[in-house]
């Protein structure tokens, strides 16, 4: 090959895809459990954490876009784990709560987290404990970078 740069093997993105697609995979039994998809989880997890949020809250939180959002909360609505109401404040403004049936769901996944982990990081609790930290604060760094990129928008070469 011509270019070394172009093999599957040197892209990082490919390994990030394969990753994500094992991560999946991985969260797919214990959500299917709780009758969940991993982006109504992730919602759930905002609203855990804050009880209550607006669309555009969860949005920017999610980075997710209301196409997304939108039939995302009509479903979890559906299921009776979220309500919706317009804020009469500002009638464009949606704000999620959750019900109690939606706060009940917390204690059911408790156990996602360390399921997870254990997924991805070999040792005892201590050494994931580490690697987790270690691991975060990597992507939490690529992530940011990335976004600075592509807001700068660098020049083409």
């Amino acid at each position: 090959m011509a270019h070394p740069q172009l093999l599957l093997s040197n892209q990082l993105c490919f390994r990030f895809y394969a990753l994500e697609r094992e991560l999946m995979a991985a969260y797919r039994p214990v959500l299917d459990q709780l009758g969940l998809t991993y982006a109504q989880y992730i919602t759930l997890l905002y609203l855990w954490e804050h009880d209550k949020a607006t669309v555009g809250e969860l949005c920017s939180a999610l980075s997710l876009d209301t196409g997304t959002v939108s039939p995302l909360l009509k479903r979890l609505e559906t299921a009776k784990l979220v309500e919706r109401k317009r804020l009469p404040s500002d009638e464009r403004t949606v704000e999620v709560r959750l019900t109690k049936k939606g706060r009940d769901l917390e204690q059911r996944a408790i156990s996602i987290p360390e399921h997870i982990g254990s997924c991805l990081l070999s040792g005892d609790k201590e050494a994931q404990g580490k690697r987790f930290s270690l691991l975060q604060e990597m992507l939490d760094e690529t992530l940011e970078q990335l976004r600075t990129t592509r807001k700068g928008r660098p020049e083409k070469k």
